[in-house]
Formats: C-alpha cells, structure tokens, sequence
C-alpha cells in the first residue's frame, strides 16, 4: 500500500476548504442539494470537502462549473493558499 504524504494531506484539506466556502459564499446551499443539483456524487463530495479523499480533475472541472467560475480561477485560489513553496513532488 502507498504512503500518502503530509503534503498530499494538506492538499485535499485546502482545496475541500476553498470548494466549502465557496459553495457557502457563492450557491448558499447545503452540500447535499448543491450535490444533488450539480449532478455531483453526495457522499463524495462531502469527502472532498472534508479533505478525506482527493478528486479527479474532471470532478474539480464540474464543481468549478457548478459554482459558475473557471477551473483555472478555482486553481489560483488553491495555489495561492498553498504558497509558492508547496510540492507534491520531492525535488
């Protein structure tokens, strides 16, 4: 079984953390209906909200779309939380 690092950890937290507030701030609607709504796994969601699971990027792509902005303006966002020093890939 492959270790899963503590930066791959802090990644799913962030990014569950920015699609929460945003769907909060933006939709105001509870990850069950905003789920059900987007066509969106509920169960899975809440897992990526949580930070429990990662996603694919084609799940990122549709939530992205669901709360009407640019996959690449959801990406900024997690970037700059993360900082110019983050990895996933020891160098």
């Amino acid at each position: 079984m492959q270790q899963i690092s503590e930066e791959y950890l802090h990644f799913n937290k962030e990014l569950g953390e920015i699609i929460k507030e945003l769907r909060l701030k933006k939709e105001k609607i509870s990850i069950y209906k905003f789920a059900a709504e987007f066509g969106i796994d509920r169960g899975n969601f809440s897992r990526i909200e949580n930070g429990i699971v990662s996603c694919k990027f084609v799940t990122v792509w549709k939530i992205s779309e669901a709360l009407n902005m640019k996959c690449s303006e959801l990406v900024k966002i997690l970037e700059e939380k993360l900082g110019d020093d983050f990895r996933l890939i020891d160098e």
